[in-house]
């Protein structure tokens, strides 16, 4: 920075507002302030900004003052050595958060929180303003963010999920006459949404709650349900709003998923918001599918596909897995009857299809989550799952559960009831369906057509002396499938003799 715009920002005031609004408006999208932090003027500015705050006469520059601090507080190079505790007092000082004293208590024990839940509490007698409330949430964000203790001192002792599920249906209530949020109103929203998931976080995918945090797991999941059929005019807000809210779900235990279907009789027949299934309205179930699909567009490069697809399919494996009509709904949409196998399952612009082209990707916690996915829609039947993704694109389900001997899954758990229903189209093809493919394969000449006897088996002892050296060299492993039905590695390829007689009467069986 030249030593003229430094010297205008370090108090030559008839020029100091022009001077931080430009500082501010240059800086927005500033997140690393090397140009100032090598030249000693990060720590000046620091401390400058501050004096403005606590001088009395400097009260007019308080809030560029705040928005530069703010900026600067992005680059942590100085950060840690340069806070002071006077800095930080004077920051919830001016942000209405108890005395000086309640401050320091922060500073050693984080006991300031109480000062923000007292107002969060205020919020329904209307006399907090909406510069206050986004304060108060976004500070409470960074709170229950950055530190563990905070987070479970509002979850536990100050009873924050509660007063926060108030909160977020009150933020609601008061848009309710069209259910249509300003910019405003959203982003208030999204901040306690943020600040819920952080009081949530803590629970396991298929944790029970106990009594207490059912009873407010229930609730919330009831207002989540209502937020979904909330609009604004802003497309890019409501997808915000959106991940927000499934980033939430990805918290709250499966059987409260319940509630977010509603009955058929309970809705406007006529409203956009309805989409009848088994006489339950399953919108919500749409939007979360047709969710996935965005995401699916967006995830184009392999290393953002865990940050965009993860939570949207952990949601979707407790949404099926709460209740039969969810899985045969969001079955309907993903798996629907197969109609066209001429082509690989990996391959199209269907959700199937990416779902499957995700079984093989390189991120194995998204390819776990599709295959999870997939399995439960197929009822954890191993031949359906087959029928839908192929051998080749499964095998690695199948191995991590030790299905590869012919095993099921946990069919148990499922309805008896058969959900296939092939089309005259599959039924015709069937025949040619290449299963390790997954699509119809045309016929192929016999490449040991013509061969004798002696030339068969020259043939295979050549491939036999082949995947023997590719396995010494390292290259390969071969594997035989084990009594747990996962793979076991064998330290010669003449082992795998042993598994025919074994496999020809299983093909008999089967036929």
């Amino acid at each position: 920075m030249d030593n003229e715009t430094l010297n205008r920002l370090l108090g030559n005031q008839p020029e100091l507002r022009e001077a931080l609004v430009q500082f501010n408006k240059q800086h927005q999208q500033c997140f690393n302030f090397t140009h100032l932090t090598t030249s000693g003027q990060w720590t000046l500015l620091w401390n400058r900004f501050f004096d403005y705050l606590t001088d009395p006469e400097m009260a007019e520059y308080r809030e560029d003052c705040l928005v530069a601090i703010k900026l600067l507080s992005r680059d942590r190079t100085y950060l840690n050595e340069t806070v002071a505790v006077d800095q930080l007092d004077c920051l919830l000082g001016l942000a209405g958060i108890g005395e000086s004293k309640k401050c320091q208590e922060f500073c050693l024990g984080n006991a300031s929180t109480e000062g923000i839940l007292r107002r969060v509490k205020m919020y329904k007698d209307g006399n907090v303003c909406y510069d206050i409330r986004f304060f108060d949430m976004k500070l409470l964000f960074l709170l229950t963010a950055i530190n563990c203790d905070i987070r479970s001192k509002v979850r536990d002792d100050l009873h924050g999920l509660t007063y926060l599920v108030e909160t977020l249906d009150l933020f609601m209530g008061e848009a309710a006459e069209n259910k249509e949020f300003n910019d405003k109103d959203l982003e208030l929203v999204n901040e306690v949404l943020k600040v819920l998931f952080n009081l949530t976080v803590r629970t396991p995918l298929n944790a029970v709650p106990e009594e207490d945090e059912a009873t407010q797991f229930h609730r919330l999941a009831i207002v989540i349900h209502d937020l979904f059929f909330y609009r604004t005019l802003n497309r890019d807000k409501i997808v915000s709003l959106q991940s927000n809210i499934i980033n939430l779900l990805t918290s709250v235990p499966v059987s409260c998923y319940t509630e977010l279907v509603s009955p058929l009789n309970l809705c406007d027949p006529d409203s956009k918001t309805v989409v009848p299934f088994e006489e339950r309205n399953v919108y919500v179930l749409q939007v979360l599918v047709d969710f996935l699909g965005r995401q699916f567009h967006k995830s184009e490069k392999k290393s953002d596909q865990f940050e965009l697809l993860s939570p949207i399919l952990t949601v979707l494996i407790k949404v099926i897995r709460a209740s039969g009509l969810n899985r045969r709904y969001v079955r309907s949409v993903i798996l629907p009857p197969l109609v066209d196998v001429k082509e690989r399952p990996e391959i199209g612009t269907e959700l199937r299809n990416y779902l499957c082209s995700l079984l093989t990707s390189p991120c194995t916690q998204i390819a776990d989550l599709s295959a999870e996915l997939l399995f439960v829609l197929c009822k954890e039947n191993v031949g359906r799952m087959i029928k839908y993704t192929g051998y080749g694109n499964a095998a690695g389900l199948f191995a991590n559960r030790g299905l590869l001997g012919g095993r099921q899954g946990n069919t148990q758990e499922y309805s008896s009831d058969s959900e296939d229903s092939d089309t005259e189209e599959y039924k015709q093809m069937q025949h040619g369906i290449n299963p390790v493919l997954g699509c119809y394969e045309p016929p192929k000449p016999n490449p040991l057509e013509g061969m004798s006897d002696e030339q068969k088996e020259y043939e295979a002892m050549q491939l036999v002396a082949l995947m023997d050296q590719l396995q010494r060299q390292g290259i390969v492993q071969a594997c035989k499938i084990g009594e747990d039905g996962r793979p076991q590695p064998v330290d010669h390829i003449l082992e795998l003799q042993d598994e025919i007689p074994e496999q020809q009467r299983d093909h008999k069986r089967k036929t």
